[in-house]
């Protein structure tokens, strides 16, 4: 069983045991039944008369037949599930524009006023029984500009495409007749240079409390590690939102992974007068605590409560990973006293066919693919990413590097700044804050360095426990930002950073953007025209490097934190060094669904401590006979021994941080490699295959949660009469589903393939191999059983998986 499931069947048979204690706080999922249609930046007739009515001339105030209201007629609008991203399925539109470039070619941005506008609207009910409490709704995250109503209030307006936001909608509330609410996205204006999406593409939530509550981000849990204790450490801030004064208890305990209660500190008693609040500090020891690391991230729980009248009437469940960073400028990073270097990756939150709006299971999905190539650490570039991710990287044991969007000391942006540290300073995979990056207008100068200080001091407010980057494409420079962060982070300019650590030593340094190799899976020919690069580690822009270019450098200096790669995933947008049609990147060491190209062999032979012996390219070379074919041999043993149909090709000894090169006139057959290392011998072949007779399916799930929710990722190969995977394989492949699941995207990593992510209900789904892979997302329904997927191709067996539905 995963560490995911374990950690949702303990946090559920503990919200079981405290629904039956008290009527303690409730978390309702938000996601389901909206109705969802698109509206239009310049013709307010097509946006549903938004604009025409005074809507904010009275509280209430609902006229004109806008979705505000409740008799609007929204019966033909679509029925979608969150987190809905609406951009993923427009069609690709050629434009010259930049921005629209570096957005993925979908036609969203204020060129775009007919398919930048959305509007949600969801009816609920509210038991009277329950109208002593409070009650909020949550958006983690809407892209962008949204504004939100229930029951025609206005609740507010978030600008921030990234930041997730609250309303207390108490006061709005029917007790005998349902509820709406409305939102209205507003995305013609980009925050990103990257495809960013489009709607409410997070999840929503419905809260449920006690006037008298801990407050939103209102609990702080911390620790100092010592020898063999660990004092943690309990901030709660405490709202009374009573039309009188409240006396109270407030108190927290500590379980561990089995639920036993390892520690618990005293009730301590308080006083908050009516809609004020108040904060109560307490710590306890925590004996022998089993630490959380990379290797074995474990988690505790801290459950903190309020007491009134001998009763519980507010509980909140925190994970607690118990650890100790050091960052300095002579080790880098120590994690529990031990040296790290940071293996990381830089990420954007979109994968194929989903665009923005990932199911929680990708997220582990994901970062389960990058633990297996070695990576320990992941940057959120360039923003508050979904809390799933970080549950997934607590979990999973991933260091993260948090970023916040922009650099600006505005009321807006220090608002969007706390919401981020609130939201996420109690995840123990969280070990630095970032508070910008390439910020390239102000960065070097007076204006920059003051803002920075400004951030910086609300930063060490908010969370004094840790310490935070920026991320500058500047080189041996000081003034500026770097003068006054206490970690100068490195976007590229590699070869400048020990003359950087000479000039000031006592500064902390990593590379928070490093190496940037394109590549395209699978091809290993420049074509300029459709837009692919070769599939090995020797394509980067002017700015950039080779992986291991900077990799063999930075991994012998001791003072050098590591760094980010730049990307760990492809992602929309951003096709450089080519245009349309290319409509998503090249950066990634895994294209777009998670398909390895051979870069990532390379970073896994140096970071992941595993035996790593691969050969490339693929050996289908037919027409090629006796051209001398370029083989790249990424590995970590001592030496290594080519072989081609028996005959060697020669040993050669592997130098650290590199890679082996053979030329080999190409012949058809087996192409296999021995390596040895510490007296094992270790090999590996690749072998000329024949044309493509069936369709494989594969996934690394046996059965998904029948929740509605959960989902699995079906990989999609062509095999030969042999069953050998047949690398080149380039041809439509169609899907059919029978139980009760849905497809909800499909990709093949091509960068200049135009082919649907998303086909509307009655349309047969379908995608191209793309050099013998595509893709395909299944999300569960709510029956128990199973579904399953058959694919079919012209003149191949069809291949099908079952996945059980629990």
């Amino acid at each position: 069983m995963s560490i995911k499931r374990l950690s949702f069947l303990w946090l559920l048979c503990f919200a079981v045991q405290l629904t039956a204690q008290a009527p303690v706080r409730r978390i309702v999922n938000f996601d389901d039944d909206w109705k969802f249609h698109l509206g239009h930046a310049a013709d307010v007739k097509k946006d549903f008369n938004y604009g025409i009515p005074n809507v904010f001339a009275k509280s209430s105030k609902s006229e004109g037949n806008t979705p505000m209201t409740d008799k609007f007629d929204d019966s033909n609008w679509q029925t979608v599930q969150l987190p809905h991203d609406w951009a993923v399925a427009l069609p690709f539109v050629q434009s010259p524009d930049g921005d629209v470039m570096g957005h993925g070619y979908k036609p969203v941005g204020g060129l775009f006023p007919e398919t930048s506008i959305g509007w949600y609207r969801k009816s609920f009910s509210v038991a009277r029984s329950d109208s002593s409490n409070r009650f909020v709704i949550r958006f983690d995250g809407v892209y962008r500009n949204s504004q939100a109503w229930v029951n025609g209030f206005y609740l507010g307006i978030n600008e921030s495409g990234y930041s997730g936001v609250s309303y207390d909608i108490t006061d709005y509330l029917y007790f005998d007749k349902p509820n709406i609410v409305t939102v209205r996205v507003d995305a013609t204006q980009y925050e990103g240079w990257f495809y960013e999406g489009a709607g409410i593409y997070r999840h929503v939530w419905l809260e449920q409390y006690n006037n008298l509550h801990f407050a939103e981000g209102g609990v702080f849990v911390h620790t100092d590690v010592q020898q063999s204790t660990a004092t943690v450490h309990l901030e709660t801030t405490i709202e009374n939102k009573n039309l009188k004064k409240a006396n109270a208890t407030v108190s927290f305990y500590i379980m561990d992974r089995t639920g036993k209660k390892m520690a618990s500190g005293p009730q301590r008693p308080f006083s908050v007068g009516a809609f004020d609040e108040t904060k109560v500090d307490q710590s306890v020891t925590l004996f022998k605590p089993h630490l959380w690391s990379l290797e074995d991230p474990y988690l505790y729980r801290v459950v903190a409560q309020i007491r009134s009248g001998g009763k519980i009437i507010d509980s909140v469940v925190t994970r607690l990973g118990v650890r100790k960073v050091v960052i300095n400028s002579t080790q880098g990073l120590l994690l529990n006293g031990k040296p790290v270097k940071i293996h990381g990756v830089n990420c954007h939150q979109d994968h194929a066919g989903v665009g923005s709006a990932l199911p929680d299971y990708l997220q582990y999905y994901r970062i389960r693919l990058l633990k297996e190539m070695g990576v320990n650490a992941y940057r959120t570039s360039h923003n508050p990413p979904t809390p799933e991710l970080l549950e997934a990287c607590d979990s999973l044991g991933m260091l993260v590097l948090d970023e916040n969007r922009l650099l600006n000391s505005s009321p807006e942006y220090l608002d969007q700044l706390e919401r981020l540290i609130r939201r996420d300073r109690n995840h123990p995979s969280v070990f630095l804050w970032s508070i910008g990056n390439e910020e390239f207008y102000v960065q070097w100068n007076s204006n920059g360095r003051r803002v920075a200080q400004t951030l910086i001091e609300k930063q060490r407010q908010l969370d004094p426990t840790r310490t935070c980057t920026y991320a500058s494409d500047l080189a041996n420079v000081f003034p500026g930002i770097n003068e006054v962060i206490p970690v100068r982070g490195f976007n590229y300019r590699g070869p400048a950073m020990a003359a950087y650590h000479n000039d000031h030593p006592t500064q902390p340094i990593m590379g928070t953007e490093m190496g940037s190799t394109v590549s395209t899976r699978g091809t290993f020919l420049r074509d300029s025209v459709i837009g692919y690069l070769p599939d090995q580690d020797i394509s980067y822009p002017w700015w950039a490097s080779t992986a291991e270019q900077w990799w063999s450098v930075a991994a012998e200096q001791p003072w050098n934190m590591g760094g980010f790669v730049w990307t760990g995933f492809d992602y929309r947008g951003e096709p450089t060094p080519f245009q349309w049609p290319n409509i998503n990147s090249h950066f990634g060491i895994l294209d777009m669904c998670g398909f390895p190209k051979n870069i990532y062999y390379y970073y896994q032979s140096w970071w992941s401590g595993k035996d790593v012996l691969h050969i490339s390219p693929h050996w289908n070379w037919k027409g090629h006979e006796g051209q001398n074919i370029a083989v790249w041999v990424n590995s970590n043993l001592e030496n290594v021994e080519l072989f081609l149909n028996g005959k060697s090709l020669g040993k050669k000894t592997m130098t650290r941080n590199s890679h082996l090169n053979w030329s080999v006139p190409y012949e058809a057959g087996k192409l296999e490699a021995v390596g040895e290392k510490a007296g094992r011998k270790v090999t590996t072949f690749i072998e000329t295959t024949g044309a493509p007779v069936e369709i494989v399916l594969t996934t690394d799930q046996k059965s998904i949660r029948a929740d509605g929710r959960d989902a699995t990722v079906i990989n999609v190969t062509a095999r030969d009469s042999e069953g050998r995977e047949v690398p080149d394989a380039n041809l439509p492949v169609q899907f059919s589903l029978s139980g009760d699941a849905k497809i909800i995207g499909v990709g093949n990593g091509d960068p200049s393939s135009h082919e649907a992510d998303q086909y509307p209900a009655g349309q047969t789904w379908q995608r191209s191999l793309f050099n013998g892979k595509c893709q395909v997302i299944v999300q569960a329904g709510r029956k128990t059983g199973a579904f399953k997927l058959s694919a079919t191709a012209a003149g191949l067996k069809a291949g099908t998986v079952e996945v059980g539905l629990r």
